[in-house]
């Protein structure tokens, strides 16, 4: 090869170097060249040798990137065009011989197959800069080519084969772009395609979130991927989450969703902890649906099924409403009438609950959506007759009714429209007194009426009482209603007697024959003119006339028996369960200060605890219920029932007893254990004042305060068993409450904080979304809000590490990574975490305290198998600056160093000696930051170089390992997993001006030239 072909090859790789050159000339230029040449060998050799200049820079430089842009456009210029449509157009003689052509070209690419080789030859090299570069030109290089290109089967194979292994590399960087490159690699319709099994196992496994997001940009979405790309929506970084609802929106058809996944897909997207994941849901997902359903709400509801998740729907309408204009809105608004209602035939579950949710959303507008709510809603009253003739027909089945499912089913779906009509009365304007009096006279009606379903009465109340602002009100009206149901107004009637009334018709006779008899005595008389006797008999015959009258009226009234109205009591479990949810309802939307009245009192004594003995489980469970929310009232009615309240807590179904349960612990929160010693005096008291009385009462006042503390003792207990009941509900529900009386302060125990600790941890618990979710949000808020917290969390250190040490092979404990709850108990206790931390930093800290606590843990026994653990937590620790506390430190950590004998542990002891040493070093250390931790893995050169020394990883940057069943690590510290060279750590600074950043980055600009230019000479 020439001289002049030698420096067009360098020449072009040095314009290449430069953004603002035209590639394609470049390509073009070089390309010819190639073309003219005979022997293309020396010249695949040297421009392999200038490639390699770009090759080793591992840094993504601008110059370096537009060379292997060049490199790689130049590559594919020797492909073949793409065919386009006009090609069908032309003979089929030129056609074949362009196939022809196209086959020879593609069985010769000299050039494209020998670039291949010399990459696929290094992608083992030790220079992971070196292995980057290769992946990402292949990348760029399969990227480049046509849709239509080919290449041979077995290029393809080893191209597939060096891809799979470098994306396993060690560095992220370089399993990025080995993953970007296999996208047109894999065959989706293949169960067994290696790539999509690559891509599925990165997505599960791989620790960095941005090898994770290049492999959801690449996937393709199959049947087998799916379910792993909906994983990824929980992904702990924000931005693998974003680009997975992305990704779902552009390439998944909704149709392809079951019902189930699209309501998690929304619930979790919807209220994801992050704007940006949120914004992307709302702004390309269910954009995305819409279109794909043409804009048909009633179908996106259908496809949710909203009887089952209706507040996930009305969380999506809202979302799509809130980028809707408004004009579009009241376009879009349901199937009304000209009454502005919907027709009863109409109604459905999806358009009622649209009408609701567009309805709730134009008033949320406030005063600006006054105008447009009277456009899709009528006034109160003719609101008011809609529901009521809707409810009235709502059909009450029998127990062989419910025993058909289509019967069932079709009440069901009433009873949703229902609710969500009743709901609506929210949205209405009562602030007219007529448009109110009737809206309360349908609800009061309703209420009362005995065919209305026990699901709605809840509902119904809640919207009576919030139309009554007065407590007084409240408690009449709901007092009024309960007293309807439970003593209807019955029609008596007194049966007929049957010997009366053949008495009355045997008199009847007898006076009717009297008469007859007397009338034909007067008709003879006045024929003989016997007027004297004629006047007689006429009286006669008046009297007995009146006597048959009226005995005909006593005939008429025992044939129709005169009906009274009584009063009936009812006690079967239907009407007892309905009043007994109207008086809970009533209970909770009365102020905490309102004080029990008699009404409530005659509630009390009538209703509820009569039916805590009910034979029907969901009736007692309401009756607990309106105990212990009518007890948060009155603390008389608490320290009387508290008992009870404990023993329904222990004694009866599981249901009954959480309800219990969670009364005792509002109890507890709202009065504190005050209320036992209280209630124990209050049990024992009232006796005589006199001198002798009281020195009797002492004793008896020492007894009445250990009764309190034992029953006290007793609550905890229990709350502790109820920790390890096989029962979740019950385990959560006590966990939580353990939770409350923590935080607020009820209670201070090392044992309970180290028993939800282990909790959390316990692999038996990893189904139980609620109680880890409450107990994790718990820690972080119990340690964070003071010192006192903290030190609760110290004191259980020690206790937790030995339960987990110490756990049996068989027990689930034993598989929970002790490391990983040290290292949270760690976290929880530095004293930069709480919210106001102190500013002295030589005041003792509670970290000092724990490192005491652990050397002399480690004295007691240096052989033990936690020795090691505890030598490794010590270099984590945040300590302060006192002198003293160093002073013991150190002293105690040369005791350890003469007598522990694992070097390991040595190692990682000598390190704190010799930084508690060093008096001056360690406060530049701590200069603007906390002590920084140590890696006892690490070489000693490292270590003793101060240089790298203050170059560790900061606090919260390590590598956090995760147990089998144990907690995940969190996201600050999986953020810390991503390659070292890509997220350098450097020292907070002054920020620059634009013009030093300019000149900066100036200097800092690669240019390949200079070695390029220095190897030509060398040569």
């Amino acid at each position: 090869m020439t001289a002049d072909n030698e420096i067009e090859i360098k020449e072009a790789f040095q314009r290449a170097q430069k953004g603002h050159n035209n590639k394609a000339k470049l390509v073009a230029s070089l390309n010819s060249r190639y073309n003219k040449l005979e022997d293309k060998t020396l010249f695949h050799e040297e421009f392999v040798h200038y490639l390699k200049y770009a090759m080793i820079v591992y840094k993504r430089e601008p110059t370096v990137e537009n060379v292997m842009e060049f490199v790689a456009r130049f590559a594919t210029s020797f492909q073949p065009p793409p065919k386009t449509e006009d090609d069908g157009a032309r003979p089929e003689a030129e056609k074949e011989e362009e196939e022809e052509e196209e086959d020879d070209a593609e069985d010769d690419h000299p050039f494209l197959s020998f670039l291949f080789n010399f990459l696929l030859e290094s992608h083992k090299a030790s220079s992971h800069a070196v292995r980057f570069r290769v992946c990402q030109l292949i990348n760029k290089l399969l990227g480049s080519m046509a849709e239509n290109a080919q290449i041979d089967d077995d290029l393809f194979d080893l191209i597939h084969q060096a891809m799979l292994v470098r994306a396993t590399d060690k560095f992220p960087n370089v399993r990025i772009q080995a993953a970007l490159a296999m996208t047109r690699l894999q065959q989706p319709k293949d169960p067994d395609c290696p790539t999509i099994n690559a891509y599925m196992l990165i997505l599960e496994n791989d620790t960095n979130a941005e090898v994770r997001r290049a492999v959801l940009s690449c996937i393709a979405m199959s049947p087998r991927t799916l379910p792993k790309v909906l994983k990824r929506t929980r992904d702990i970084k924000e931005n693998v989450r974003k680009l997975a609802y992305q990704v779902l929106a552009e390439k998944v058809h909704i149709k392809a969703l079951t019902i189930a996944q699209r309501v998690v897909l929304l619930q979790q997207g919807l209220h994801d902890t992050s704007e940006a994941v949120r914004e992307v849901v709302c702004s390309r997902l269910l954009p995305a649906w819409m279109l794909r359903l043409d804009g048909n709400f009633t179908e996106l509801l259908h496809r949710l099924d909203v009887e089952n998740c209706a507040q996930t729907a009305l969380d999506t309408l809202q979302a799509i409403f809130r980028g809707t204009p408004t004009e579009e809105l009241l376009q879009n608004r349901a199937q009304l009438d000209n009454r502005k209602l919907v027709p009863v035939d109409s109604l459905s579950c999806e358009n009622v609950l649209y009408w609701r949710a567009l309805c709730e959303f134009i008033k949320g507008k406030g005063d600006d959506g006054d105008e447009m709510l009277e456009q899709v809603l009528p006034d109160a009253a003719t609101y008011a007759d809609y529901l009521y003739g809707y409810l009235k027909a709502v059909p009450l089945l029998s127990e062989e009714q419910r025993a058909d499912f289509n019967q069932l089913e079709l009440v069901m779906t009433k009873e949703f429209i229902s609710q969500q009509l009743i709901r609506l009365i929210g949205c209405l304007d009562t602030n007219e007194e007529g448009s109110r009096k009737r809206v309360l006279a349908v609800l009061q009606e309703m209420l009362a009426l005995p065919q209305t379903p026990s699901s709605l009465v809840s509902l119904l109340t809640e919207k009576l009482l919030t139309l009554l602002p007065d407590d007084h009100r409240r408690i009449q009206t709901v007092a009024e209603i309960i007293s309807d149901v439970r003593d209807p107004i019955m029609e008596a009637s007194k049966p007929v007697d049957q010997n009366m009334s053949r008495r009355q018709q045997v008199q009847l006779a007898e006076v009717k024959v009297r008469i007859l008899e007397a009338k034909q005595t007067l008709e003879d008389c006045i024929a003989a003119q016997d007027f004297s006797r004629a006047g007689e008999l006429k009286d006669s015959i008046a009297e007995l006339e009146n006597h048959r009258n009226q005995i005909l009226q006593e005939v008429t009234e025992s044939s129709q028996p005169s009906d009274k109205e009584i009063r009936a009591e009812k006690s079967d479990p239907e009407t007892l369960l309905r009043c007994l949810i109207m008086c809970a309802e009533l209970l909770k939307q009365m102020s905490i200060k309102t004080r029990i009245g008699p009404t409530i009192s005659a509630l009390m004594s009538s209703l509820v605890l009569p039916s805590i003995a009910n034979a029907h489980p969901a009736v007692r469970n309401m009756a607990v219920v309106c105990l212990g929310t009518c007890t948060l009232h009155s603390k008389e009615l608490a320290k009387t029932h508290m008992v009870l309240l404990l023993q329904i807590a222990q004694l009866d179904e599981v249901k009954i007893r959480i309800s219990a349960l969670r009364a005792v612990i509002d109890l507890l929160l709202l009065f504190g254990f005050q209320l036992l010693s209280e209630s124990a005096a209050t049990q024992t008291a009232s006796q005589s004042q006199s001198p002798e009385r009281q020195e009797e009462d002492a004793p008896a006042a020492e007894d009445r305060g250990d009764a309190a503390e034992d029953t006290a003792q007793s609550i905890l207990v229990m709350l502790s068993e109820l920790l390890d009941s096989e029962v979740s509900d019950l385990r959560s529900e006590a966990a939580e409450g353990l939770a409350k009386l923590m935080y607020t302060g009820r209670i201070s125990s090392a044992k309970m904080l180290s028993r939800l600790v282990l909790l959390w941890y316990n692999p038996v618990t990893e189904d139980d979304t609620r109680l880890r979710h409450c107990l994790g949000v718990f820690f972080q808020l119990y340690a964070r809000e003071s010192r006192v917290h903290q030190e609760v969390v110290e004191e259980g250190f020690l206790p937790t590490v030995r339960t987990l040490m110490n756990a049996p092979a068989t027990s689930p404990l034993a598989e929970v990574d002790i490391n990983n709850v040290v290292e949270l108990l760690v976290e929880l206790t530095r004293p930069s975490a709480l919210i106001k931390p102190s500013a002295n930093t030589e005041e003792v800290c509670v970290h000092d305290y724990l490192a005491v606590r652990m050397c002399g843990e480690m004295l007691q026994d240096p052989t033990a198998p936690e020795v090691r653990l505890y030598a490794k937590t010590l270099s984590n620790l945040e300590l302060s600056r006192g002198e003293t506390v160093r002073k013991d430190l150190q002293t105690l950590l040369q005791q350890l160093v003469q007598v522990v004998k694992d070097r390991v542990c040595l190692r990682a002891l000598e390190k704190m000696v010799l930084q508690l040493a060093d008096a001056r070093e360690q406060a530049e250390l701590l200069s603007g930051s906390a002590l920084q931790p140590l890696d006892v893995n690490a070489d000693e050169a490292a270590t003793d170089d101060p240089c790298k020394s203050a170059k560790r990883a900061k606090r919260g940057q390590r590598k956090v390992g995760t147990a089998k069943g144990g907690r995940k690590p969190s996201r600050r510290a999986e953020s810390s997993e991503s390659d070292g060279e890509n997220v350098p750590e450097s020292l907070a600074v002054v920020r620059p001006s634009r013009r030093a950043k300019i000149a900066a980055l100036e200097k800092t600009k690669l240019d390949l030239n200079t070695l390029i230019n220095q190897e030509a000479n060398v040569s």
